[in-house]
């Protein structure tokens, strides 16, 4: 089983490199296929099927550069300074409704005169 990852590994595309020259690959071929409708079908027919083979490798191509992009990092980066998280004020638990002060009082005194 090992021998057939290494094996599976010839032909899996790493890097931007490679999904470049296969992209090549795959526009050298539609163009010949493009290439051979135009023989066989003359007139608009032709030349319609001849766009729609060269039209695949523009997809083909995003496709394959997107896969093989790197991932974004997670902080960002830049001159400005990242937001700071700032605590709660009520915490973790359950919110709490503030007293409301009606007077100068002090809060622990529940007087009305």
């Amino acid at each position: 089983m090992t021998m057939l990852k290494r094996i599976g590994r010839l032909f899996t595309i790493k890097t931007r490199f490679e999904a470049w020259l296969v992209t090549y690959a795959i526009a050298v071929g539609a163009v010949e296929r493009g290439h051979h409708y135009l023989q066989m079908y003359p007139g608009w027919s032709g030349w319609l099927l001849a766009v729609a083979c060269t039209g695949v490798v523009f997809i083909a191509g995003a496709k394959l550069l997107d896969s093989v992009r790197p991932p974004a990092p997670d902080v960002p980066v830049g001159p400005y300074a990242a937001p700071v998280r700032r605590r709660s004020v009520t915490g973790r638990n359950r919110p709490r409704r503030l007293p409301i002060r009606r007077d100068s009082g002090p809060r622990t005194s529940r007087r009305t005169d």
